[in-house]
């Protein structure tokens, strides 16, 4: 049992800085509507990424961004983690929507917007 105190003494006074996994899920929550693209919505630095955050504004959905070209073990990490392996990938509420195809599709069908509004809480 002392074991056990030290540990958790030890812990306390050297904190471990947070796993990959802490990060990845600090960052999907920064936001309600998060975007991880290549280049920022101001610089884009890929088609896609330049193609979803049109997507975006023009849907008047408020969202924010992370650059994944910006911290390598996050751009590898999140892909892990999602289970999604290109970018951009886009996040509701912490849950992967998916990519620009997805995206546009959701678009399309309305299903984007309800989405969007659910996760804004002014939803039914």
């Amino acid at each position: 049992r002392k074991d056990a105190i030290d540990a958790d003494a030890a812990a306390v006074n050297n904190p471990q800085p947070s796993s990959l996994e802490d990060r990845l899920k600090e960052l999907i929550h920064r936001s309600k509507m998060m975007l991880f693209m290549k280049g920022l919505p101001s610089q884009p630095r890929c088609g896609f990424s330049r193609q979803i955050c049109e997507i975006l504004t023009e849907q008047n959905i408020p969202f924010d961004a992370f650059d994944i070209l910006s911290d390598e073990e996050v751009r590898q990490g999140l892909k892990s983690f999602s289970d999604w392996p290109t970018y951009p990938q886009f996040y509701v509420d912490g849950e992967l929507v998916g990519g620009l195809d997805i995206v546009k599709e959701l678009v399309e069908s309305g299903e984007l917007q309800d989405m969007i509004t659910g996760a804004d809480g002014d939803g039914e």
